[in-house]
């Protein structure tokens, strides 16, 4: 099994969404997976001109010559695509979506009738990579996530494909304070059912209920962690005031 990430963090290697990352494919490589993890900050990326080019002139191609001339066959290459992105005001950020609108070579410019009754366009290959998610956000709760993951439901559909794994943290920020003491063991259990999670997924395809709800189960209490949050801002906020 193949599994590339596409990690759409604007901090790249410096990221809270890496970490997550990184848990989980040490699981998917635990269970014999080959992993690549794409850092597309790093990678020259053009916008999306619209001139539906890609289904007029050269089929199955873009125009625009830059690196997606690469990320495109390795995206339809994968059994499984992860999209690892932070929450950046309630949805994915710029770069992850700017990925995601230069894919629309895979697809067909011509309309079909999906089994719910709905519309979309057709599909340009016979497979597509599994969609799998993953991704953090700077406060707590899952709610954070409703946008982010109906996009996403949405995305598998239009793509001809199944979401298979939705992977969302709450309390993101919790992973700088990997060298607290007090976090230390609940950082370590946390990033234990990260994975597991990497390994269940190559080995049956999905992820259990049971461990979606370990997942997201809070590392700490939200009321503690605003708090420490709001503190830390303060001192942030003090450190960097121009006189």
């Amino acid at each position: 099994m193949k599994i590339t990430v596409f990690s759409g963090s604007h901090k790249g290697r410096e990221g809270n969404t890496l970490i997550m990352v990184e848990e989980f494919l040490k699981g998917a490589e635990e269970a014999g997976a080959e992993t690549e993890n794409i850092f597309l900050i790093e990678k020259n990326i053009g916008y999306c001109r619209g001139k539906f080019e890609c289904w007029l002139r050269t089929p199955g191609r873009c125009t625009i010559r830059d690196d997606m001339d690469d990320l495109l066959p390795r995206f339809m290459a994968s059994d499984i695509a992860v999209f690892a992105c932070p929450v950046y005001f309630d949805n994915v950020p710029a770069i992850m979506k700017n990925f995601i609108d230069r894919l629309a070579p895979v697809l067909l410019p011509h309309f079909e009738e999906d089994e719910k009754g709905e519309y979309r366009h057709a599909k340009r290959y016979e497979k597509f990579p599994k969609i799998a998610v993953i991704s953090n956000a700077g406060l707590p709760g899952q709610t954070n996530f409703e946008v982010e993951s109906l996009f996403f439901r949405r995305l598998a559909r239009t793509f001809h494909t199944e979401l298979v794994t939705e992977i969302y943290r709450g309390e993101g920020e919790i992973f700088r304070g990997k060298s607290n003491i007090m976090l230390k063991p609940l950082l370590g259990k946390y990033k234990k059912m990260l994975r597991y999670a990497g390994k269940e997924l190559v080995e049956n395809q999905q992820l259990s209920e049971k461990t979606t709800r370990e997942l997201e189960k809070p590392i700490v209490p939200a009321s503690l962690y605003i708090k420490f949050g709001n503190e830390e801002w303060d001192r942030l906020c003090e450190e960097n005031k121009v006189d």
